[in-house]
């Protein structure tokens, strides 16, 4: 028995000594992960900084310094600009480096050789968007710019002597987790990263839904829901700005307007209401007389987060803002002279072409009254644990061919297989770290005209000022001369007339510079009012932000930055004000309960505002997701629609202009609802849901108690990420917290003699979840707050702000 016992022990540490050091699936092998030695217990990082630290690093031509404020944010002072963006490099990856790996596998369709089979299918999508395509067409045209290319080079080797200097027990605790290593950095990673952004930007689309919606109304009803201009618009370009000059003439429309629909195929639909917000105010509007601009790109939050803070300075160059980590230069920033900042236009540049194939082995397609031979790529997807795919994606003169049909049973001899290319600006060599590097630079006015002409994609308001007090904004891109709705729907890939037919000339993309009323801005909307003479898209975010942002502007004098930080911060609802009283005509309160009057009473005396303590913005929230939700899923019901209801703001013009809409009625009963029904059905409905999920009306209904956030880890890993937080403000007020999505950077900038700039991360600058830096200004983002930005005019300037120092030589 004694003997039985031993040996059984033994097997058993013997099994678990083995199983310790092998990966389960996506576990990764315990014993490795859990060694004192090098598991994650050597990724804590104490939060106390050696004051003066030294390196050797090959490659330099000169001497670096590096001085680390109080949030560990990197103000980095070269002799060069290669060794500037050299150790840009070193840094942003001794902080983010797993980030960086993992943001351009994504993009290149990689992350299954390193996550697993489950992952395929998203690989395999990213190939098939031509994002490597794209990539390698963008790297060879940076690469053709002398300077660019230095600085890629340059930042691209930075990375390297970091992952060279990498111990196993010093990888970031992703890599641990994840039982891989990290590769070198390539320059087209820095492409992969821009396509990324593309996608993140202009990578969704509705022309699939919208044709199976042409083919389901009709013209007439498809044009009636879904209208080219809104009814409420306050554009980014003002109403009544001139064009000062000569248009091209407009293509013909295609014959055929709409092919027949491919519908096996699972379609990434755009989302409404995910934003960003940028202006400027002219001097004559501040108290120090000179411009201030502010920017709040609201993206997806995550940890780490999307942006890296750094001061960059060398003798020719001394700029501050944030990067993205893997690409050089500071994309949204200011110098001593001027500052900038980004939108997103949404412009209509990623179209959907039916392909003809000749038949199944589909090496010809019909365009243009003629077989045309198609071209392959053979992408090779690794995958951990299994052997690779080979998928061999066509391609036409289009583009890729993402989906293609297969002929399924019963189909006989003479069935066509069809596919679906795609024609995408990101497919076309382009060269935006051009724009950011002359911005960087940038010392007025004629150079934030020249960098733009350089910046193709995704197409971006860009907004400016400086200290000569000018202050401007450009919805800009390249952007596809098309005939008007080109790309609404589905466009027939055989026919020369659905092309592109060239590009809206630079200099006559819309932009104003210095107008009358003293400010410029952008939240997404319209780019200007029909009176452009061309097409940018059908389809933008609705107007409640830029209406919000543009009326406390009109009346703001001496203004300051915390006026700024206020207004980024802004929770009033434009939308509440519009639509409200109407909803309240409405209401039969001689049917209602108890529970519903009083309820009905808090909406009443609410004032509009989204904040966290407020209750009406829950009862309005709940309410107008069920009226909307009871007008339109009726008719949509179908799933080839994909739930791609009308607008909001086309909603809303059935609530206030069309209370006698046919739309109201629900067709699915024998009665005929009218508006009044609906919108007392949708109300009692509201309160009754929020009854069940949060008792009866009281504190338990705040806004902030419904309505959480949550700053999620890239893995998902819920001990990584922020937990749960109340926050105020919805996806239509200035401050668009919704669904995960938020302000990801707020900047506001005070131009003059001396630039002051302010912002703040949802988070931290470290990756490293064992850091103190990883969300330490988590918690002065989430009550609004700003942080003096501290820009160093060189190396040897005093500041007690200054905690650690790093010198750099070269070996």
């Amino acid at each position: 028995m004694k003997f039985i016992k031993a040996f059984s022990a033994i097997a058993f540490t013997l099994i678990l000594i083995w199983a310790l050091q092998r990966k389960f699936g996506p576990v990764p092998p315990i014993g490795n992960f859990l060694s004192p030695a090098d598991g994650f217990w050597q990724n804590a990082e104490s939060k106390n900084l050696l004051p003066t630290t030294h390196l050797m690093l090959p490659g330099l031509t000169g001497k670096v310094t590096v001085k680390y404020d109080e949030n560990r944010i990197p103000h980095i002072f070269a002799e060069n600009e290669h060794d500037l963006y050299y150790a840009q490099g070193y840094i942003t990856a001794t902080d983010r480096l797993w980030q960086m790996d993992i943001q351009t596998r994504q993009a290149a369709g990689r992350l299954a050789e390193v996550l697993g089979p489950q992952l395929v299918e998203v690989d395999r999508y990213h190939r098939r968007m031509g994002m490597v395509f794209g990539a390698e067409k963008t790297l060879k045209a940076m690469m053709q710019e002398p300077a660019v290319r230095q600085m890629i080079l340059a930042y691209t080797d930075g990375i390297n002597a970091y992952i060279h200097r990498l111990h196993p027990r010093q990888y970031p605790i992703e890599f641990k987790m994840l039982d891989y290593a990290p590769e070198d950095w390539q320059p087209i990673n820095c492409a992969f990263l821009l396509k990324l952004m593309s996608e993140t930007l202009a990578g969704g689309s509705n022309e699939f839904a919208m044709s199976n919606i042409l083919k389901h109304f009709g013209p007439a009803t498809t044009n009636d829901l879904f209208p080219d201009y809104p009814m409420h618009e306050d554009p980014i370009i003002p109403v009544g700005t001139k064009w000062d000059f000569k248009p091209l003439a407009i293509p013909q429309q295609s014959a055929s307007f709409l092919a027949q629909m491919n519908d096996s195929a699972k379609r990434v639909v755009k989302a409404e209401g995910i934003g960003s917000n940028n202006w400027a105010v002219s001097g004559s509007k501040t108290a120090n007389g000179y411009p201030i601009l502010a920017n709040d790109p609201h993206l997806n939050l995550t940890f780490p987060s999307i942006w890296y803070q750094v001061q960059l300075t060398a003798p020719s160059v001394n700029v501050y803002g944030v990067s993205l980590p893997g690409s050089p230069c500071v994309i949204l920033g200011f110098n001593n002279n001027i500052s900038w900042g980004i939108t997103n236009v949404d412009a209509d540049v990623l179209d959907w072409y039916q392909i003809k194939f000749k038949d199944s082995k589909k090496e010809e397609y019909w365009y243009n009254n003629q077989w045309n031979k198609t071209n392959r790529r053979v992408e090779v997807i690794n995958i951990r644990g299994q052997a690779p795919l080979y998928d061999t994606v066509i391609y036409t003169h289009h583009g890729p061919v993402v989906y293609e049909s297969k002929a399924k049973k019963g189909d006989g001899p003479d069935f066509v297989p069809v596919g679906d290319a795609l024609r995408w600006i990101a497919h076309d060599e382009s060269d935006e770290l051009m724009t950011m590097y002359i911005l960087n630079k940038g010392k007025n006015y004629d150079d934030y005209r020249k960098a733009l002409t350089y910046f193709n994609a995704p197409a971006s308001n860009f907004v400016f000022a400086s200290k000569n007090n000018d202050i401007a904004i450009t919805p800009n891109g390249k952007y596809p001369l098309k005939y008007k709705d080109q790309g609404k729907f589905i466009l027939d890939g055989t026919d020369p007339a659905d092309d592109w037919h060239g590009w809206i000339p630079f200099d006559q993309n819309p932009t104003v510079k210095n107008p009358p009323r003293g400010f410029v801005s952008s939240a997404n909307q319209s780019s200007t009012d029909p009176s452009y003479p061309y097409y940018i898209n059908w389809s933008f975010a609705p107007y409640e932000r830029g209406k919000r942002i543009n009326d406390r502007l009109t009346v703001m004098q001496h203004a300051t930055i915390d006026s700024m930080r206020i207004l980024q911060t802004d929770t009033y609802s434009i939308r509440a004000q519009d639509i409200l009283p109407t909803m309240l005509k409405y209401v039969d309160v001689s049917k209602l309960d108890k529970t519903q009057l009083t309820a009905l009473n808090m909406l009443k005396t609410w004032d509009k505002d989204f904040t966290i303590q407020s209750t009406g913005s829950t009862i309005l929230n709940t309410w107008w997701q069920k009226m909307y939700s009871m007008i339109w899923s009726d008719e949509f019901a179908d799933k080839s629609l994909q739930e791609n209801y009308p607008s909001v703001d086309r909603t809303e013009q059935l609530l206030l202009k069309e209370p006698d809409s046919k739309w109201f009625d629900n067709i699915k009963t024998p009665a005929k609802e009218t508006c009044a029904d609906i919108i007392n059905q949708s109300y009692k409905a509201a309160i009754t849901e929020l009854v069940k999920q949060f008792g009866k009306p009281g504190k338990s209904w705040d806004w902030g108690n419904v309505k959480k956030m949550e700053i999620m880890h890239l893995t998902r890993q819920e001990a990584f990420s922020s937990g749960n937080f109340p926050t105020g403000g919805t996806g239509s007020t200035v401050n668009a917290l919704n669904n995960g999505h938020g302000p990801s950077w707020r900047m506001v900038v005070q131009m003059g003699p001396k630039v002051k700039g302010y912002g703040i991360l949802p988070g931290g600058e470290s990756g490293n979840p064992g850091s103190f830096f990883y969300s330490d200004m988590l918690k002065a983002w989430q009550k609004g707050q700003l942080k003096e930005l501290l820009f160093l005019q060189s190396d040897d300037e005093m500041s007690d702000r200054i905690k650690s120092t790093l010198n750099i030589g070269s070996k």
